[in-house]
């Protein structure tokens, strides 16, 4: 899932600007990328993929035939009913690889996506993310997939930069290296300097790799629909189009910029959570130049020669940029681990985000609900907590919410006798209370599979900077800021704002709904079991309160005043009161 990082794993230390080889191209033995296919050529493509495709579909399937019958007991086997499951079983490994069908299936799943190429590696690590709607022998399996590929020649990622931005690479860059930092499925970087002397990284789409990706989407697609009749309680349409809607993201480099860019926005009182600084004009949908991050990974020979106020403070700095991520701004990194975070060293140390093509997004009732149920169960109240994981789950045909609600809590009574022990993580704790969402046909969406391997990623590197991390004590002490912050009174008073114009509509409305009301009860004969007038009285003190505030902040400096009246309006018409 993670492309090229802006960094190596074990940058060198800069000794000056890289080797200048940003000669200009001899226009004869200068290839160029591939352009545009013509309609027939895409759908002859289609139609190529979509033989390999299904070669491999046809050769999972029956490779899981054959896995299953080598998997069922001897005394099984003797049972007449499977005689001819045993003969189907015997005739399809005669012509599978002989390389594959030894394996079990899970093994062959993985196998095959990555004989498909990038599009299927992409599809197997989101697939390995969902351990909430997969079976745990097929997740586990699909986190092996290798993320490296083959690099592309320069002499092609050259022309490529080249007609991207429109000038020789000489003109642009006074050097970049050939030899790439890192290549995966969709792009490849290289570092470089720039005319003006700043050291740099250039992340470049493979050529072709666009084109390639959209077909197999289109494949996907129609495959997802097939599998979604056959097996329904995996939910395979929505998977393929989660990662149909990530992928399309990911082959547009100005969307990682614009990400970049938003993430700084949001840490911009933060100056010790850096992110890559990005040169825009250098930049296009297939090129994206950003500054070169120079710091190591966690758990490099250099984390360890930190000392422990360094590690400590790498510790806390990851800890505020992870939930501040998830709970205040609701637009987090969505492929996070250890490679793609930076321990930068200096006075003082500080941490940095890299490869940012992959975000997740929550709209504000969801971060919302998410941030009351992180608070809830750091500090233990697992029936609040077990109410707001339902409240953000969909309900599928079926689905007991019920049910979920007290398998949650009991689940999350037996962790935390754990946490008295000194054994506990929250990530394991989420992702477990997640899983039980299939038996009783709760589904959640794949951001909040991704927030829970950002919150894996935080324990984990935390440990391994600090072994002695108290995860729940730091997440206590930081999502209890963030939680204060959503009860500010200026971010009250601009929620109320923002929501003005219904309210003062219900306020002006109210007289219409009195004479509504009353002309209901006129006309009940005998009288309703509940009064239509029930919580009528609340309902004109909300809007006298709301109109009150309003006109005290429009015609008066009295915000406090205003905002108080507003407030109190706010809460009566909540309440329904």
């Amino acid at each position: 899932m993670a492309e090229a990082s802006s960094t190596p794993p074990n940058p060198p230390a800069p000794s000056g600007p890289p080797p200048v080889d940003a000669r200009p191209a001899e226009p004869v033995a200068a290839p160029r990328p591939p352009g545009p296919l013509p309609p027939l050529a895409r759908f002859r493509r289609l139609l190529q993929r979509l033989f390999t495709v299904n070669g491999h579909l046809f050769g999972l399937a029956a490779g899981g035939l054959v896995a299953y019958v080598r998997a069922l007991p001897p005394d099984w086997r003797r049972v007449h009913r499977l005689g001819m499951t045993r003969l189907v079983a015997a005739l399809a490994a005669r012509h599978l690889d002989p390389a594959l069908v030894d394996l079990p299936f899970a093994a062959q799943l993985r196998r095959r996506l990555e004989r498909l190429g990038p599009t299927y590696i992409k599809l197997g690590q989101i697939m390995a993310v969902r351990e909430d709607m997969l079976p745990r022998a097929v997740t586990d399996e699909l986190k092996n997939l290798f993320d490296q590929a083959p690099a592309a020649p320069f002499p092609l990622i050259r022309a490529l930069i080249e007609t991207e931005l429109g000038q020789p690479l000489a003109k642009l860059f006074r050097g970049v290296e050939e030899r790439p930092l890192g290549s995966a499925s969709l792009a490849q970087v290289h570092r470089a300097t720039t005319r003006t002397g700043q050291a740099v990284v250039i992340k470049v789409l493979k050529p072709g790799v666009r084109e390639t990706v959209l077909a197999d989407l289109t494949l996907l697609r129609w495959l997802g629909a097939l599998l979604d009749r056959l097996l329904p309680q995996y939910q395979p349409a929505a998977i393929v189009e989660e990662f149909r809607t990530y992928t399309v993201r990911e082959l547009d480099l100005t969307a990682e910029a614009d990400n970049a860019e938003t993430f700084a926005a949001n840490f911009h009182d933060t100056p010790a959570i850096v992110f890559p600084r990005l040169y825009r004009e250098l930049s296009g949908a297939s090129v994206l130049t950003m500054a070169y991050l120079d710091g190591f990974k966690p758990g490099s020979p250099a984390t360890f020669a930190l000392d422990e106020p360094q590690r400590a403070r790498v510790v806390d700095l990851g800890a505020q940029a992870i939930l501040r991520m998830l709970y205040q701004y609701g637009f987090f990194h969505a492929d996070l681990h250890a490679g793609n975070l930076l321990i930068l060293p200096g006075r003082p140390i500080r941490i940095g985000f890299v490869d940012l093509g992959m975000v997740g997004r929550f709209e504000d009732e969801t971060r919302r609900r998410l941030l009351y149920y992180y608070h809830a169960l750091i500090n233990g109240d697992v029936e609040k907590a077990a109410q707001h994981l339902g409240g953000v789950a969909r309900v599928g045909p079926g689905g007991d919410p019920e049910e979920f609600r007290r398998a949650v809590v009991e689940l999350s009574r037996r962790f935390l006798l754990r946490a008295r022990r000194g054994d506990f993580s929250i990530a394991r704790l989420i992702l477990e209370s997640m899983r039980l969402g299939g038996r009783y046909r709760m589904y959640f969406r794949v951001e909040l599979v991704l927030m829970v391997k950002a919150l894996v990623t935080f324990e984990g590197v935390g440990r391994m900077v600090d072994p002695g991390l108290e995860v729940v004590a730091l997440s206590r002490a930081h999502i209890g800021r963030v939680f204060r912050d959503q009860f500010r009174l200026e971010r009250l008073t601009g929620e109320l704002w923002r929501n003005g114009p219904e309210l003062l509509d219900l306020a002006g409305r109210l007289p219409e709904l009195l004479s509504r009301s009353a002309r209901l009860l006129d006309r009940s004969n005998p009288p309703p079991t509940v009064s239509p007038l029930v919580g009528l009285r609340g309902a004109i003190v909300a809007a006298a309160c709301i109109l009150g505030g309003v006109l005290t902040l429009l015609l008066s400096d009295a915000w406090l005043a205003g905002s108080g009246l507003l407030l109190i309006g706010f809460w009566c018409y909540g309440r329904g009161a």
